[in-house]
């Protein structure tokens, strides 16, 4: 018997002929397809797509046999497609939700399940672990699981297949203001990373009049060697063309298109906890949108200050987009955003979107008419200046879980000559101090991962928390 199936916060990832096999999809598929039936939703329809992993086509056409077998007509992607652009589906053909074949930003050994509601965003918890328990029932049985073979399935029309990229265009048409661009023509250099952005973000930037340079533009099962993440590590050839070419910005996109990768034109990486308010403060004055932002709860409180200088009301969530899709659903909705590079805004999807994400920061350098840096320490002078670091260790599962306890059972007081103003422990820990600097821990929900977060009102402070944090919580 294969260890259980978990959902983490973003579906179900394995490493690929480990757990990730063909007899576990076809569980996890039959899983989903009995939820569907329990809940009276197998007569609908559900999108089902997949990124440009090794044999992701060949994993989404097994679900799709799963799903045909059990009466539910699958709307099959017709090639590798962005996260977003499924979501969008949904919400376009009022289908009962996805199944994506994608393991986002994990290294190129991963795949995943990853399974949306009809609301157009991840399954909820409860959903998830419903389907959890019923992957446990055929984990333990040997019966074989009921499909129709994908010939059959097209001749029934029990599988369609169908482009997903018109529709996700008209949507980003509407959220966009494209004549800046094609004003200001800013030279990018794009970084797709080998991933589903390939022929949407390109496309809308080259199609905009802006000036593009496209760097991995073809699909790489292998991402190079390295994990398809945005993140400074990953970029150094993004950085060096910009350089080469003087480009006034470098965007870049996970495998899944739903995160996001920012350079200035100073070939400095601006992070996702500096790209959340600057963008905030942008839809404010150009928009005039007014309501509330929602963040997540290791994202940076630069945030909270530039919702503040807007009246506008900050709602803080677990880590988890399917968290901040509630406040979108729930409430008058600005914006909501995540430090690890997931954001949506006022009339998207309930869904991170890196390539509206792409778009946006294009528009800002735009209409700003400055680099984004620049944007960033006039903001700063504004509102207050706020140092972010994070420290991700590697550790097993169990011991991740003994740390938990331990910070559950006996929390500091302090850190240092600071003390402990506030605990935060909606999930994992963020310990609040009295000078307002604070830090955080969480074992990641989708890799055996601790994560160590901090933040403070200089380098040196938030150096020497992050410090601290690694002698208390990690004993190094």
């Amino acid at each position: 018997m294969t260890k259980a199936i978990h959902f983490g916060t973003a579906g179900w990832r394995a490493i690929l002929a480990q757990d990730f096999t063909y007899d576990n999809v076809r569980i996890v598929a039959r899983a989903i397809a009995d939820h569907l039936r329990a809940e009276k939703l197998h007569h609908k329809q559900i999108v089902v797509g997949y990124d440009t992993r090794f044999m992701s086509e060949e994993f989404a056409r097994t679900v799709s046999e799963i799903l045909a077998a059990g009466g539910t007509q699958v709307l099959l992607c017709n090639k590798y497609s962005p996260t977003p652009a499924i979501a969008n589906e949904i919400l376009h053909r009022k289908t009962v939700g996805s199944v994506n074949i994608t393991a986002s930003h994990n290294p190129w050994d991963y795949s995943g399940i990853k399974f949306s509601s009809a609301y157009g965003g991840p399954a909820l918890p409860e959903v998830t672990r419903a389907i959890e328990e019923r992957c446990l029932f055929y984990l333990s049985d040997a019966k074989p699981i009921a499909r129709m073979p994908i010939h059959e399935a097209r001749q029934k029309k029990l599988v369609v297949d169908f482009d997903p990229a018109p529709n996700y265009f008209k949507l980003i048409e509407k959220l966009i203001d494209f004549d800046a661009l094609k004003k200001a023509k800013p030279s990018i250099v794009c970084d797709l990373l080998y991933g589903t952005a390939i022929d949407y973000l390109d496309k809308l930037l080259i199609d905009s009049k802006c000036k593009v340079t496209v760097l991995h533009n073809w699909r790489d099962v292998y991402f190079g060697r390295r994990s398809p993440e945005p993140s400074i590590e990953n970029l150094d050839l993004l950085m060096a063309t910009m350089k080469k070419e003087k480009a006034d910005l470098g965007l870049a996109t996970d495998g899944d298109a739903d995160r996001f990768g920012i350079v200035d034109s100073d070939g400095s990486f601006i992070t996702p906890n500096e790209i959340l308010p600057l963008l905030l403060d942008h839809l404010v004055r150009t928009r005039k949108w007014t309501g509330v932002v929602a963040r997540s709860v290791m994202t940076s409180h630069f945030l909270d200050a530039v919702a503040r200088q807007h009246s506008i009301e900050v709602r803080e969530t677990p880590v988890g987009f399917k968290y901040i899709a509630e406040v979108m659903l729930k409430e008058h909705f600005v914006m909501g955003g995540e430090e690890s590079g997931g954001l949506t805004i006022k009339g998207h999807l309930p869904e991170k979107d890196g390539i509206l994400a792409c778009l946006l920061m294009a528009e800002v350098r735009a209409i700003a008419k400055k680099p984004l840096r620049q944007a960033l320490n006039d903001l700063n002078k504004q509102v207050g200046f706020f140092y972010t670091d994070r420290f991700n260790t590697h550790l097993p599962q169990e011991k991740v879980k003994q740390i938990i306890d331990k910070l559950t059972t006996q929390p500091p007081t302090s850190f240092g000559t600071v003390s402990i103003k506030r605990i935060v422990d909606m999930d994992g820990f963020k310990f609040i101090l009295k000078d307002g600097s604070w830090i955080g821990v969480r074992g990641s929900g989708t890799e055996p991962v601790l994560r160590l977060y901090v933040e403070s009102d200089t380098q040196k402070k938030a150096q020497t928390l992050l410090e601290f944090g690694k002698k208390y919580i990690l004993g190094k």
